[in-house]
């Protein structure tokens, strides 16, 4: 009988440890700071669909955080982070991909100049 008190008191203060979440608010700075990376090589919620899940998700955090619902702020948070990351991981790949195909235009052109002048 004195193991069912135990669990009872077990179960009490794990719901008390849930309820007690901390303000993610390292979390919101990282998203944040994620965002403006994003934004700084040009990645926009009209052109990048991740980008404006990020902003969402952002946008719902903050409202998270304003309702004191630590939990689901902080996961939001980290979700619009790591969209926010992929929205400009896809940026900077199309960039490159951009870059590369001028070079090999230009070695292309190279090419046939010298084959020409053979």
């Amino acid at each position: 009988m004195s193991i069912r008190p135990l669990f009872a008191a077990l179960a009490v203060l794990a719901l008390a440890g849930c309820a007690a979440d901390p303000a993610p608010n390292e979390q919101i700075r990282l998203t944040e700071q994620a965002l403006v990376q994003a934004k700084a090589v040009g990645a926009t919620a009209d052109d990048m669909p991740e980008m404006k899940l990020a902003e969402e998700k952002f946008a719902r955090a903050q409202s998270n955080m304003t309702e004191q619902s630590y939990k689901h702020a902080r996961m939001r948070a980290e979700q619009a982070e790591l969209d926010a990351r992929l929205a400009e991981a896809k940026v900077l790949t199309l960039k490159s991909e951009e870059q590369l195909n001028v070079l090999n235009t230009r070695i292309t052109r190279l090419r046939k100049q010298l084959g020409d002048a053979q």
